[in-house]
């Protein structure tokens, strides 16, 4: 349930407001957009069959969300969502996030070279795994917080945001003290320990949509984080599996706009994953930007047959700095800028 307050509404009479609802066992949260100040209704609302909301002081109506995601839904927000990841760099609201690095981390020498590479050619945000899901418990499992180490080193060095996965709840304070941003893979985007425990923390969250997963169930969990406080969620389209066999999954680009007409959270897309193919890439990744997404996620690397972890979907440095000049021109006719990380910030 939605509240919408008059525009005079003062600060005593949303306050008496939210104490009415937390009373009835409800949380209020309260959204200070720029068109109107909502106070969503967070809980079982059964009980608010005989609470008069509509006629408390500075209420100007009262709007029932029939969407089961009710912080994600532009009902509450209508405004996008702008995301700041620090160092200049935001994702959203006509912001692009430019991902790029590799899937892990295996050297600091590896990372920083693969890392200078892909900011010089336009990535604002550097990622790559120390904790790695693998299909084969024989696969390299990455360096654990030793690889949280060298990321966070690297990434002081270039001046770039970093993005890492976190796979389990017990993983959770440890990755926060070296990332700036969680990941949630798309095997945990139902884990819902881990989503409420990254949803207590104060750092963004790009939740990755799951394999089989369809976009209310991604809203879904994104809702769980939002649930718990955090409000700083970044949706992923990775791709679906289907029945299609040439490609790693199915990348989902409808899904970009669809969120986009009932959720004001930033999207971006991860073609690296989707497509499995390094020569469909760069195509997909101009189609993502083009259907509205708010960045593009690419794995890099700089000897894909040496990766501990799926070389074969990487693409070399020079193959990358080609994509996002590309990218460049395409964010420049769609309006948008892609941030330079630095103390400047300063968008091309």
């Amino acid at each position: 349930m939605i509240i919408v307050l008059k525009p005079d509404c003062s600060d005593e009479q949303i306050a008496h407001i939210e104490k009415q609802i937390e009373s009835l066992g409800l949380k209020p949260e309260l959204s200070r957009g720029v068109q109107r100040t909502l106070i969503g209704v967070i809980g079982e609302e059964d009980v608010l069959s005989n609470a008069p909301l509509g006629a408390f002081p500075g209420v100007e109506k009262v709007m029932p969300i029939l969407k089961p995601y009710k912080l994600a839904s532009r009902d509450f927000q209508i405004e996008d969502t702008v995301i700041d990841l620090g160092r200049g760099v935001s994702v959203g609201g006509g912001s692009l996030g430019m991902v790029a690095g590799p899937c892990a981390i295996e050297s600091r020498e590896v990372l920083l070279e693969i890392g200078q590479a892909v900011r010089d050619a336009g990535a604002n945000i550097l990622r790559g795994g120390a904790f790695k899901p693998r299909t084969s418990p024989y696969s390299f499992q990455g360096l654990g917080e030793e690889g949280l180490k060298i990321l966070r080193d690297v990434g002081d060095e270039l001046g770039m945001p970093v993005v890492t996965e976190v796979m389990d709840p017990r993983q959770v304070e440890l990755v926060d003290r070296y990332t700036d941003v969680f990941q949630i893979g798309a095997r945990n985007m139902q884990n819902f320990n881990l989503l409420s425990e990254v949803g207590q923390m104060s750092r963004p969250v790009m939740l990755k949509r799951g394999m089989s997963a369809t976009v209310g169930d991604l809203l879904m969990s994104a809702e769980y984080i939002l649930a718990q406080g955090n409000r700083q969620v970044i949706l992923c389209e990775r791709g679906i599996r289907s029945f299609e066999d040439s490609t790693r999954n199915v990348l989902d680009l409808a899904m970009v706009p669809n969120v986009k007409q009932t959720c004001h959270l930033p999207i971006i897309v991860d073609p690296s994953h989707a497509t499995g193919r390094p020569e469909l890439i760069p195509a997909m990744a101009r189609a993502s930007v083009a259907a509205g997404a708010d960045g593009v996620h690419i794995e890099v690397h700089t000897c894909p047959e040496q990766s501990l972890s799926d070389g074969p979907q990487a693409l070399l440095p020079e193959q990358y700095a080609e994509v996002m000049a590309s990218l460049k021109q395409l964010a420049e006719l769609c309006e948008k800028v892609i941030p330079v990380p630095g103390e400047g910030g300063d968008a091309v």
